[in-house]
C-alpha cells in the first residue's frame, strides 16, 4: 500500500492506495467520479483521458501513485457553477455524441488538443483525436464540435 495525495477538481484527496491500482480505478473506485469512463483497460479507446498537471492523460495507463502530488482534472471538473464548458456546450450544439460513453474522454481530449492549438485545422483535429475512439458516430460532428469550441474559447 502506498499514501498519495492529489488535487481532484481543485479539491485534495489523501488515501492509501494499492501500489498497482490504476489512476482510472482511484478516480472511479475511491472518489466516486464515474465520469472517467473505462472502455479497454489498454489505453486504446481514451475514454479514461483527464488532464493531470495540464495534459491530457489516459488514466487507464497511469498508476495512481505516479498522480501523487499531482492536479488532476476529471470531466466532472469542467463544468462551473452549474454552467457547462464550453467544450460541453460546443458537443451539445453541434450532436457530437450519441452513446456518450466516449464523451467524457474526447472532451477531456479536445480541452488539451485546444490548449496547444486553438485553431486546429480539420487534419489538425484529427489527428489530435485519434487516441479516442467513438464507435458510434462517423466523427464528423465530432470535428464540428471541436470547431465550434474553439469558437467558443476565441480561437477561432
Amino acid at each position: 500500500m502506498a499514501k498519495v495525495e492529489i488535487t481532484v477538481n481543485g479539491v485534495k484527496h489523501a488515501r492509501e492506495v494499492e501500489d498497482r491500482a490504476l489512476l482510472a480505478n482511484f478516480l472511479r473506485d475511491e472518489l466516486g467520479l464515474t465520469g472517467t469512463h473505462i472502455g479497454c483497460d489498454t489505453s486504446q479507446c481514451g475514454c479514461c483521458t483527464v488532464h493531470v498537471n495540464g495534459q491530457a492523460v489516459k488514466s487507464c495507463s497511469m498508476l495512481a501513485v505516479q498522480a501523487n502530488g499531482a492536479e488532476v482534472v476529471t470531466i466532472e471538473g469542467m463544468a462551473k457553477n452549474g454552467a457547462l464548458h464550453p467544450i460541453q456546450q460546443a458537443f451539445t450544439e453541434c450532436h457530437g455524441l450519441q452513446c456518450g460513453f466516449c464523451t467524457p474522454g474526447m472532451i477531456m481530449a479536445v480541452a488539451g488538443l485546444l490548449k496547444d492549438n486553438p485553431n486546429p485545422t480539420d487534419e489538425e483535429i484529427y489527428h489530435g483525436l485519434e487516441g479516442n475512439l467513438c464507435r458510434c458516430t462517423g466523427y464528423i460532428n465530432i470535428v464540428k464540435a471541436v470547431k465550434r469550441s474553439a469558437e467558443l474559447l476565441g480561437g477561432k
